[in-house]
């Protein structure tokens, strides 16, 4: 959360041509519900069924923008790498918590003490992401332009 994921994907697929798959509005449109609401009304096994079942049915080769809660399941890194190369976009803790924390509808921080819940959430995915990743990017003070720019000339 809050690492620019989504906004980095946007300029890439401006930048290359390349179509973007963004798994959470994908999500969204097929339940007909924001990201909350289906966390609300159907569960968070529910909205992580769903995202395992739409990296199964992509099948070409495009930029595919995950929630970060995509490396919880062993399947999806999977299917990711089939894909192609996984970039980690970080930060440092505390600016990805700003970032987070801009937006107060985000399911997994509807907790007592949101801030505690999101470094808990962090502290459980770091080593996720090491494993999964085969390049990572720091965000914390870069331009979604300059993301986007050394992403291309990575890969």
């Amino acid at each position: 959360m809050g690492a620019g994921k989504s906004a980095v994907g946007r300029e890439l697929s401006r930048r290359t041509g390349i179509a973007r798959y963004d798994t959470d509005e994908m999500i969204r449109h097929h339940f007909g519900l924001s990201i909350p609401e289906i966390f609300a009304q159907l569960g968070e096994i529910v909205f992580r069924n769903a995202e395992t079942e739409l990296l199964r049915k992509l099948g070409s080769a495009a930029i595919i923008v995950t929630g970060g809660g995509i490396v919880l399941r062993e399947e999806n890194v999977r299917l990711l790498r089939a894909y192609g190369r996984i970039i980690w976009l970080d930060a440092d803790e505390e600016i990805l918590w700003q970032r987070a924390s801009r937006r107060r509808t985000r399911p997994l921080l509807q907790a007592a003490n949101p801030h505690e819940m999101f470094s808990a959430l962090l502290r459980e995915r770091l080593p996720l992401y090491k494993a999964a990743a085969d390049d990572r990017i720091d965000t914390s003070a870069r331009s979604v332009a300059e993301i986007a720019e050394e992403i291309v000339s990575r890969v």
